[in-house]
């Protein structure tokens, strides 16, 4: 099956990073140290090689090392089922020719309009300590999560979020003109239903192969099968009818909603407010009410789910980026992750504290020490 593969990490300025370049030959690779060291400032210049703005969502100026705050540039070359890549990206003060400061993307020396071309190169999947209230927290930060659990299926999906949400900007503000322009209004929720429609038909058939794939491995893995659903309106919708009177259906709401948006100063109804309903599968529990260690479980356990249903769909394992992964669990869960990776072929990247809790991995990983933005490689067993 083919894989994706990192062979070359090269950073510049990079939050603690002033100059780094890493050789990478293994499928495995653990980065062990202090708290501070940079192991996860090495895993988000990892998550800026795909479309964003990383597992942090950080703003750009917020990247640079402290010696050199005007930019900050990431490089790799990559290994796809097709054909060896050169990625690039970087951010500087300067003005760029809107006259604003940004982001450059460049694949194989090509600059690009956007990081949404990085989609069509590198499909990366994350995990980070932050995540571990997902379930308990807020929906946004769900539907985040599912966006880009489908977006890993479907480069384009993010690129439709976006548009969504720009659009829906817009109407807001028509909305609160005394004034406003009827046409422009209903124009603007044809957009808005019809990119919406797509958004919603993306993640039905993401979630559904996402189900599918836990369903068929439900007992032979170390963590707990989900049961996942998407509680969404306009999702609904395109479950019921053809997209195109779902489309209809939805501008006809937002047409009857437009004084009560008014009155909230948003829009109350669309793919904006869907929510990722899961269930612990072994316990029909709901995520949000599991302990706080089934609750990882369950998270790790939906990760690689993923990755393997990415791996059947899309025919390529995606790339693994786990951050302090072990740090709780068990011998046996352990070993279990360890299996489960080298079963699914993905790059995996995993961090923590301690060395020790990576010994497993066997003599083909690479196991390296960070330490003040400085990386030395351990000597393999």
């Amino acid at each position: 099956m083919a894989r994706l593969s990192l062979t070359r990490l090269t950073l510049t300025n990079f939050r603690n990073y002033s100059g780094l370049r890493l050789d990478v030959s293994a499928r495995l690779v653990a980065l062990s140290g202090p708290n501070g060291a940079g192991k996860t400032n090495l895993l988000e210049a990892l998550s800026l090689l795909a479309p964003g703005r990383g597992l942090r969502g950080a703003s750009f100026d917020e990247l640079a090392h402290i010696s050199a705050a005007n930019s900050w540039a990431i490089a790799a070359e990559v290994a796809t089922p097709f054909h060896d890549v050169k990625l690039g990206t970087g951010w500087s003060a300067a003005a760029n020719e809107a006259g604003t400061p940004g982001r450059v993307v460049l694949i194989d020396g090509h600059l690009q309009k956007s990081s949404g071309a990085l989609g069509d190169h590198m499909r990366i999947l994350w995990l980070t300590p932050a995540m571990d209230g997902l379930f308990a927290g807020p929906a946004g930060d769900r539907r985040r999560f599912m966006d880009r659990l489908v977006a890993t299926f479907d480069p384009e999906h993010n690129s439709r979020v976006a548009v969504f949400e720009k659009v829906m900007r817009e109407r807001n503000l028509l909305l609160q003109e005394m004034r406003a322009d009827m046409v422009w209004m209903a124009s603007l929720e044809a957009q808005m239903a019809e990119v919406a429609v797509a958004i919603a038909a993306a993640r039905i058939t993401a979630i559904e192969a996402l189900q599918k794939n836990t369903e068929d491995t439900r007992g032979r893995s170390a963590f707990p099968h989900a049961v996942i659903a998407i509680e969404g309106e306009i999702e609904n919708l395109v479950k019921a009818m053809p997209a195109v009177r779902a489309e209809d259906e939805y501008r006809r709401l937002l047409a009857d909603s437009r004084v009560a948006d008014r009155t909230a100063n948003r829009t109350l109804r669309g793919t904006h407010r869907s929510d990722l309903s899961v269930t612990h599968g072994p316990k029909s529990m709901p995520a949000e009410s599991c302990s706080t260690g089934e609750q990882k479980a369950l998270l790790i356990g939906l990760i690689l789910a993923q990755a393997r249903a990415v791996k059947t769909v899309a025919e390529v394992a995606p790339v693994l980026l786990l951050d302090e992964v072990a740090a709780h669990l068990d011998r046996p869960r352990r070993e279990g992750l360890f299996a489960a990776l080298e079963a699914l072929g993905s790059q995996a990247w995993m961090t923590g504290t301690d060395g020790h809790l990576f010994e497993g991995l066997g003599a083909h990983a690479q196991r390296f020490h960070v330490d003040a933005g400085t990386l030395v490689e351990m000597k393999r067993a």
